[in-house]
């Protein structure tokens, strides 16, 4: 799901102004990519406050995923500062449902959020491809996200393989987060992710 202007351009410069001095966790593939520590709820009031304007879009998000609107918390949240020539390798999340990224400077298209169908997934192994077909991101094997403004936000899967590929542009900084609905419910035998 790709969300335009959650934040205003100044409100996504600020706040990466603000915290991506704190960039400090090496990545250990990428010498030009840094991480904020991983930061949960109550840790940083001005993302909390940006967790409030992502909040009901990662709820109509759920309904897709879920088919029930469910109360969602985001469990995890950090800024990444990826340099010219800094790249983030093929990887997905753990321990949640959904993730997202929220981009807070302007992106150079060469490091566009790509995302890639896994190996052996659980989708159809046979697949409707030849010269009449249309590729998008339901039937891609590989799909780039659309070049985003600062302040858009994208939400996907957690489970979904996601890199980026070699930044060629300026410096870019983003915000992502995981995020977890309170309870799943399957015919009765209920699971509660209640921090």
């Amino acid at each position: 799901m790709r969300v335009p202007a959650v934040l205003t351009s100044e409100a996504a410069g600020a706040l990466a102004q603000r915290l991506a001095q704190s960039a400090r966790v090496a990545n250990d593939r990428s010498e030009q990519l840094s991480h904020t520590r991983i930061l949960g709820p109550g840790d940083d009031a001005g993302l909390d406050a940006v967790v409030e304007k992502i909040g009901p879009h990662l709820q109509a998000f759920g309904q897709l995923l879920f088919g029930e609107s469910l109360r969602w918390i985001v469990k995890e949240i950090w800024v990444n500062v990826l340099q010219n020539g800094g790249r983030q390798s093929l990887h997905n999340h753990a321990n949640c449902f959904a993730s997202g990224v929220l981009y807070l400077t302007p992106s150079d298209s060469s490091a566009c959020t790509t995302f890639t169908r896994s190996m052996g997934g659980g989708e159809f192994a046979f697949r409707n491809t030849h010269a009449g077909t249309t590729t998008g991101p339901f039937n891609a094997e590989k799909w780039v996200a659309p070049l985003p403004e600062p302040g858009d936000l994208i939400l996907f899967p957690s489970h979904l393989l996601h890199e980026v590929p070699v930044n060629q542009g300026q410096e870019r900084i983003t915000l992502a987060f995981n995020a977890v609905p309170h309870r799943l419910d399957a015919w009765g035998y209920a699971l509660s992710f209640q921090p």
